[in-house]
């Protein structure tokens, strides 16, 4: 049997899950797990269902015969193989802790992705990804060559046929042309610390200043740098005896976990943009063994 995700966003309005329901059990579908909302500040409706095709039914079909019951309610609807896997391509600068992270997690299979490449603007990792058979890609960037660099990024992006570019301590801007271009397929990760620490060494201005919760976010980027929306955030509480070698110890671990829980959202369509936020279903009960992260 055919295991599927069906994911869904429109206006809201009555109807809507008894005519997607009625559609998948018309098509020898059987509903595993369903997840839905209704915001009533944007006035749309989100849902996700994991189903599997107890006939057979392609994908292709379901997708085309979906359409007129999209058209009726003006859907932005999708439909995707369960067992495919993400085309990920990560990308790092001087900090290899989320980096290491996702590797180690993509090698035990606890993130089921394909990583296609590492882009980076420095040397440092390139012997860890080339001894994990991973493409290596060295994009050299200054303030003369960023229309260059950027290129040569796009090119990647598009030969490597990534899906998903996640900025594992990425620590270049993207241009607004290439937020706009992949709207909605770059996950960045930084300190929770902004915008009130910001600037170099956000740990130490934390130290100073007693903070207790060391946090990290995950979001979407935007042209507005570090104003995407939200998809996964954590924090980790720490003590007045604690050192602020700690607290970029412990920085680093909320960060690594948090860029995972992100990835792993997107990549099991649990993620919804909405305006300047994020819908994110939790994951299915029925498969919490496997996507289980962090």
């Amino acid at each position: 049997m055919n295991n599927f995700v069906l994911t869904v966003q429109c206006p809201s309005r009555r109807g809507i899950v008894a005519a997607i329901s009625g559609f998948l059990a018309d098509h020898g579908c059987n509903i595993t797990d369903a997840a839905q909302f209704d915001d009533p500040q944007t006035d749309k409706f989100f849902m996700r269902i994991s189903f599997r095709s107890e006939t057979g039914s392609a994908l292709s079909a379901l997708k085309s015969d979906f359409r007129p019951v999209a058209e009726s309610f003006g859907m932005e609807a999708a439909f995707h193989d369960a067992a495919h896997r993400t085309k990920v391509l990560l990308m790092v600068s001087n900090f290899g802790h989320c980096l290491n992270d996702l590797l180690y997690r993509w090698k035990i299979g606890a993130l089921p992705i394909d990583i296609v490449g590492v882009v980076s603007n420095h040397l440092t990792y390139q012997k860890v990804i080339v001894n994990n058979d991973i493409p290596f890609h060295y994009i050299k960037v200054t303030k003369d060559n960023k229309p260059e660099a950027e290129a040569r990024l796009m090119s990647v992006v598009e030969d490597s046929g990534a899906e998903l570019v996640a900025l594992a301590r990425y620590m270049q801007i993207l241009s607004d042309a290439v937020c706009e271009k992949m709207s909605g397929r770059v996950i960045n990760i930084h300190h929770s610390f902004l915008p009130s620490f910001k600037g170099a060494n956000p740990y130490k201005q934390a130290f100073d200043r007693g903070v207790k919760l060391i946090g990290a976010t995950a979001h979407y980027v935007t042209a507005d740098l570090d104003e995407g929306p939200i998809i996964e955030q954590d924090t980790v509480r720490i003590t007045h005896s604690q050192s602020a070698e700690d607290y970029v110890s412990l920085g680093r671990d909320v960060e690594a976990q948090v860029l995972a829980r992100a990835i792993h959202a997107h990549i099991h369509h649990r993620t919804f943009i909405n305006g300047n936020r994020t819908v994110v279903f939790p994951a299915s009960p029925g498969s919490y063994a496997s996507e289980r992260m962090g």
